[in-house]
């Protein structure tokens, strides 16, 4: 990658009339990289996206297209001079153009030479479009049409591509095969890519760093791995699946809880702690000890696929688990097992103020 960033966010912020909406906010976006911003509706992943692409200003900080300064308050360069393409929610089709035209379109007059045509008909070979070149969108499926979108944004050769929930729109196993197609083009293509979603397994997929973005503010920035494994607060963890949560507290420099000590911790002694422990966390084995604190009784156990989804609850603090199993486990209802928690997916957080639940939950 080059040691220029592509795009650069410097403590940019933005407000809707008196409404704030994403807040100093900071970020480098290297060439050949794809970041994703994830969060729920309304944190503010979407205005990024727009004042990268020109389409809103910012009211303090500054963003940089390579060497170019681009957007600050007092200057706001517009789209159509940034060399950004954007591959919108509902992709925005010309709906009286055909494929062949929508794809050309960004390319304006090149679009007819020899070497605009040989631009178009790659595309077209490359997203496996040849045979609806002249159809026009209402003629398409949904995964047509979003192929159609990535290649108009494409065509001209953009520095950066911009793609807003592009994939939201499609059925599962269609979401899957334009995920892979997008990511194969990407690359093909040498560009960089801001990518917003919602979904935390599409952000996993795609990207090569992570954004969580949580009331227009960057809470974590990190890598895929990273975040997942080590995140930065219980509000990220639980964005990248399910929990089971307990509660602690910091004893002795170890998380104390009703399943017995959990993990090690630094927090200071007496510390009340949410304890998140991922479902693939949790390991069974036959029962050691008749009264040991880690018994729990199975309720319900189902195949989903490559894993076994096992539900249970502790015989100590009536806590109801799930685990995630790679194997075909079925135990029966009422049998019994001892836990094994693995400390590395287990996350320890001090309590939040506001929360004052008493038994374990899924979150």
């Amino acid at each position: 990658m080059s040691s220029q960033p592509l795009l650069t966010f410097e403590g940019v912020s933005h407000a809707y009339g008196h409404l704030p909406s994403v807040q100093d906010i900071s970020f480098r976006l290297a060439a050949g990289e794809i970041l994703c911003l994830l969060g729920p509706s309304g944190c503010g992943k979407t205005t990024c996206l727009r004042i990268a692409t020109g389409l809103e200003p910012v009211t303090a900080g500054r963003v940089m297209l390579g060497d170019t300064l681009v957007s600050t308050p007092q200057h706001c360069l517009p789209p159509e001079k940034r060399s950004v393409g954007y591959v919108f929610q509902d992709f925005v089709l010309f709906p009286h153009l055909t494929v062949r035209e929508n794809i050309g379109f960004g390319l304006r007059r090149e679009r007819l030479s020899r070497t605009g045509k040989v631009r178009i008909d790659g595309l077209l070979d490359r997203l496996r479009l040849r045979e609806v070149a002249q159809a026009y969108p209402h003629e398409l499926s949904g995964g047509q049409q979003q192929r159609v979108a990535l290649a108009r944004a494409l065509a001209p050769r953009p520095r950066l591509l911009l793609l807003d929930e592009p994939f939201s729109s499609l059925d599962p196993s269609l979401r899957n095969q334009l995920r892979d197609d997008t990511l194969h083009l990407i690359a093909q293509e040498g560009s960089a890519a801001l990518l917003v979603t919602h979904d935390a397994e599409e952000a996993l997929f795609m990207a090569n760093r992570l954004g969580m973005m949580r009331e227009g503010r960057l809470v974590q920035l990190d890598s895929t791995d990273a975040i997942y494994s080590a995140p930065a607060d219980a509000y990220v963890a639980r964005f990248f699946g399910e929990t089971n949560q307990i509660k602690g507290v910091a004893k002795a420099g170890q998380a104390l809880t009703s399943l017995g000590a959990i993990r090690t911790t630094s927090l200071p002694e007496g510390t009340p702690l949410d304890v998140l422990i991922r479902p693939e966390a949790i390991r069974l084995h036959p029962p050691r000890e008749p009264l040991s604190e880690r018994l729990v009784e199975i309720d319900a156990a189902r195949l989903m696929g490559r894993v076994s989804l096992v539900h249970m609850t502790s015989l100590t603090g009536q806590h109801h688990l799930h685990a995630r199993l790679e194997s075909r486990f079925l135990p029966k209802p009422g049998a019994r097992f001892e836990l094994e928690i693995l400390p590395e997916l287990t996350y320890l957080f001090e309590a939040e103020p506001a929360d004052e639940r008493e038994q374990s939950h899924l979150a």
